[in-house]
């Protein structure tokens, strides 16, 4: 009884082979994180190379390495996206990556005293336990965090996420880590390890073919809807800017005529363009995030400008909206849909201001949705579609309009994709300053603009007015909540084996 209640591994690496494994960790894990330069093989490989190490070393030690390595990417990270460097980001960043630490300190801990089959779903079970926490009590959402989001072009392997959510793709991409270090340790081996390689290559060929199946399967879409996405010009910017580059906190009196004139200039080439694309044939005109800007006493005049226009053309109007407050350092950042009958639909206020940069009335997080001849319409804004949580519902067309700055446009735009395969519905975010894109509701690509590639800021594309059923929109994060179930139980159960052995 007592030879059978802890795993040998006979072949660990040891002396310098184990830094080297390290250093191939850490330089794989810089292109396997969510980056502009993100290598999607990368995000499969980095963690076999800080379990090689880990495994290698003492508990502390090799968590203290890996601690501090997840550190050194997260700043390079971190300094590559321009804007993330505001110290609450940064110092939230760096404590994230020592929580996505610890599903490698777990492994080192519990995999010897388990069967193979076993030890193996220690660290996938861990890292979506991390992650899944992350996404559901830090303010970064999932922008920080999944392996998954690395995978947001791979369309066999993305139809994962209608079952488990973003959580199952990282599931299987962290399952590799533990079956290949297997595999190392107990080279020449063959019959121990042949089960547990069989299992982990079966389950992935099974959703590969599954994802491909749904894609093959997915009907042709019985409507569509031509939608235009815009954000002001740069032209227009540019005068804006002239006129009064607004940077003050808090609106003083003797401002308010100059910025009016300046706020004139951005809203009115809005007004112009939203004509010439309802005219070419858009039924759906969506603006980016804060593309127009009012004072609040405007705000009222603004609205009924915009509902005269919808109501002249005919479309449905999303707005984005940024209203500057009277005697408030604050603005609300507003996403407004206005009907062709000129009412306000519904109005959604971004429920998540990204820490340290924005200064925000938050919403309630509460998604509308209205139904429309073109489906089921609803919107959110840009940093809300990192939080899964507050994008399950269950629309047919899902606006994003989003703000975003050079350096986090791609991945910020492919983490917006998740959402759509995971709750069925077409998503078209229109961005300034960004990546504007459009997909179905299995993440096939419909059309895409770069903001920083032309001098037309606009997207045109047909979009489907009937969404798909998908199970994680009835289940939720179950998948993610039987992982960490799951994580107990083998700790548990190596706690019971350890007894065993000693007694």
């Amino acid at each position: 009884m007592a030879n059978t209640a802890t795993t040998t591994i006979p072949h660990l690496a040891g002396g310098r082979r184990k830094y080297a494994w390290l250093a191939a960790g850490i330089v794989l894990g810089l292109f396997g994180t969510n980056s502009e330069w993100s290598v999607p093989l990368a995000g499969w490989l980095f963690s076999i190379g800080l379990m090689r190490f880990t495994r290698s070393s003492g508990g502390p030690a090799g968590l203290a390495a890996v601690g501090l390595s997840a550190a050194a990417t997260t700043v390079v990270f971190v300094a590559a996206a321009g804007g993330l460097t505001v110290p609450p980001i940064l110092l939230g960043c760096l404590l994230l990556s020592l929580v996505l630490s610890l599903p490698l300190l777990a492994d080192r801990l519990l995999v010897r005293r388990l069967a193979p089959i076993a030890g193996t779903l220690v660290f996938p079970a861990a890292r979506v336990t991390a992650e899944f926490l992350i996404a559901t009590v830090s303010p970064l959402g999932t922008i920080f965090g999944p392996l998954a989001a690395t995978q947001s072009a791979n369309l066999p392997l993305l139809q994962t996420a209608s079952v488990t959510g973003v959580y199952g793709i990282s599931f299987l991409m962290a399952w590799a880590a533990p079956v290949v270090n297997l595999l190392l340790e107990r080279r020449g081996a063959w019959p121990s390890v042949r089960g547990v390689t069989l299992t982990y290559v079966s389950v992935l060929v099974s959703v590969l073919l599954g994802g491909g199946l749904r894609l093959a399967a997915a009907p042709a879409a019985p409507e569509l809807v031509r939608v235009a996405g815009i954000s002001a010009s740069p032209a227009a910017e540019k005068r804006m800017r002239e006129i009064d580059n607004f940077h003050t906190p808090q609106v003083l009196p003797e401002q308010k005529p100059t910025l009016r004139k300046a706020f004139a200039v951005i809203d009115d080439d809005l007004f112009a363009r939203t004509r010439t694309e309802a005219d070419g044939g858009a039924r759906i005109v969506a603006w980016a995030e804060t593309a127009a800007v009012v004072l609040g006493e405007d705000y009222p005049g603004f609205l009924r400008k915009a509902q005269d226009l919808a109501r002249e053309k005919g479309v449905y109007l999303d707005m984005g909206v940024a209203v500057v407050l009277d005697g408030e350092p604050r603005s609300r950042d507003l996403a407004v849909l206005v009907t062709p009958e000129g009412r306000v639909a519904s109005v959604f206020d971004k429920a998540h201001p990204v820490p340290g940069m924005e200064s925000l009335r938050p919403g309630d997080g509460v998604v509308p949705v209205t139904g429309t001849p073109y489906g089921r319409l609803a919107h959110v804004i840009c940093f809300d579609a990192d939080f899964p949580a507050t994008l399950r519902t269950r629309a047919d067309v899902m606006f994003v309009p989003a703000n975003d700055w050079k350096g986090i446009e791609r991945m910020h735009a492919a983490n917006a994709v998740f959402r759509a395969v995971e709750n069925g519905y077409s998503l078209v975010r229109t961005a300034s300053n960004g990546l504007a894109i459009t997909v179905d509701a299995y993440g096939t690509p419909l059309a895409r603009a770069n903001y920083f590639g032309t001098v037309r800021q606009s997207m045109v594309v047909s979009v489907p007015a009937r969404g798909a059923w998908t199970l994680y929109g009835l289940v939720g994060d179950l998948f993610a909540g039987l992982c960490a179930a799951a994580l107990a139980g083998l700790t548990g159960l190596a706690v019971l084996r350890r007894a065993a052995y000693r007694g």
